[in-house]
């Protein structure tokens, strides 16, 4: 009898110790709604998944909405995520069912991710997968919003304002000369003259005489040299600036498509911009990631992706045109702008999700880098780094710290 309660008790202690188990691994792999995992996990999702999927519709992979519910679990999602090729090789039903109904597409290998990443990740996906539906009216925004405005280039406009400061000191001269000459005039008639005085006093005058006038010979000359030297001074100014230029590429690649209609992060192609000076070109290999499945090109059909699939199968590089160049003596790095400061890659090169071609938006030059950084306040929000330089700004000054109160003017900042 004895034995038998041990034996009952054993067994009864031993399923509560497998459901505690169970329910404890479960809680621990409960979704968060906390805000920083959400924010971590958007930009994630934004730099690794956006390229193929999207939370509520369809793209090249399945929406990720409720991805949590339909699967097998969330450790199979960690799987998957970390080498989907693998779970499929091992005959798992669900990922065979998926890699049959979306063409036999293997998903990219995220490998670096750690559990938490993917968990961040979901957070993400179940917050979007739980906001009620934008009305139609909040999603219309006015055309060109938060778009940076091209850069007209100051020394042009400076030169201007100078030009039209000359013309109106030269009128006003003109004006005064013109009351010096009637009070003149009007003493002299006052005094008895011969005819030839009178001649001279009050000339008769003709086109001829205007033109062959000393004042008119000074209003032409001063133009005509006020003209050329804006002229002179506009064209040194241009030499080595390239804004606009927009060569033609090898394939017709549209921005506008990419970034904009399907809203690839910029990140997800140009991989170097987070950890380098360059931003890096897109390998083919990138480019195959999506276009492995997508044959057909929203404007150019087969054509244009049909050389995109040739380099890769010929194992040859495209040979984009660069359009953004420094010269050699000034340094630019792409990981100190964009990981740490923050800015947005629209800051230099314009709303590049509205152009089929893209061109140099921005100067490029000494004085507009220069420019940014007196404007700019620098982005110490999580950053140690910082803190005592911020303690000791704040004690001094009572406006944002600038780029150029850490040194950001310093020559050898940008010219080794």
């Amino acid at each position: 009898m004895i034995k038998h309660f041990t034996s009952t008790a054993c067994k009864f202690f031993t399923l509560v110790l497998v459901f505690a188990l169970i329910s404890f691994n479960n809680y621990a792999q409960e979704i968060s709604k906390d805000p920083a995992a959400i924010n971590a996990g958007q930009a994630l999702f934004n730099a690794n998944c956006k390229a193929c999927h999207r939370v509520q519709q369809k793209l090249v992979g399945p929406a990720l909405a409720g991805v949590y519910d339909r699967t097998p679990s969330i450790d199979w999602i960690k799987s998957f995520v970390k080498n989907s090729s693998a779970v499929i090789a091992s005959g798992e039903p669900y990922a065979v069912k998926l890699y049959n109904e979306y063409n036999k597409t293997q998903m990219t290998a995220f490998s670096s991710f750690k559990d938490e990443d993917i968990m961040n990740i979901l957070a993400y996906i179940k917050a979007e997968a739980d906001k009620p539906a934008p009305d139609a009216a909040a999603q219309t925004t006015p055309d060109g919003g938060g778009q940076p405005a091209a850069n007209t280039g100051l020394p042009s406009t400076y030169l201007n304002v100078i030009l039209v400061g000359m013309i109106i000191i030269l009128i006003l001269l003109l004006i005064v000369l013109g009351f010096l000459v009637s009070a003149l005039k009007r003493f002299i008639d006052q005094k008895t003259l011969t005819e030839e005085d009178k001649e001279v006093v009050h000339p008769t005058v003709t086109t001829g005489s205007i033109f062959k006038s000393r004042g008119f010979v000074f209003i032409v000359v001063f133009l005509t040299a006020a003209l050329g030297f804006k002229a002179v001074i506009n064209g040194l100014y241009s030499v080595g600036v390239q804004q606009g230029y927009a060569p033609k590429q090898p394939i017709a690649f549209s921005h506008k498509i990419h970034a904009g209609q399907y809203e690839i992060d910029c990140k997800y192609c140009h991989v170097g911009v987070m950890k380098n000076k360059s931003a890096t070109i897109p390998s083919v290999n990138i480019c195959m990631n999506c276009h492995n499945q997508i044959k057909t090109g929203t404007i150019t059909g087969d054509a244009e992706i049909g050389k995109i699939v040739k380099a890769y199968e010929t194992n040859k590089p495209i040979e984009w045109v660069r359009i953004h160049n420094l010269p050699d003596l000034a340094y630019f790095n792409h990981a100190q702008h964009v990981n740490v400061a923050g800015v947005e890659c629209q800051t230099c090169h314009g709303p590049i999700e509205t152009m089929d071609v893209v061109r140099q938006h921005s100067l490029l030059t000494m004085g507009w880098c220069i420019d940014c950084h007196r404007k700019t306040d620098v982005n110490t929000k999580g950053n140690a780094y910082y803190d005592n330089l911020v303690e000791i700004h704040n004690q001094s000054k009572k406006t944002p710290m600038k780029v150029e109160d850490i040194g950001g003017l310093e020559c050898s900042k940008c010219h080794y």
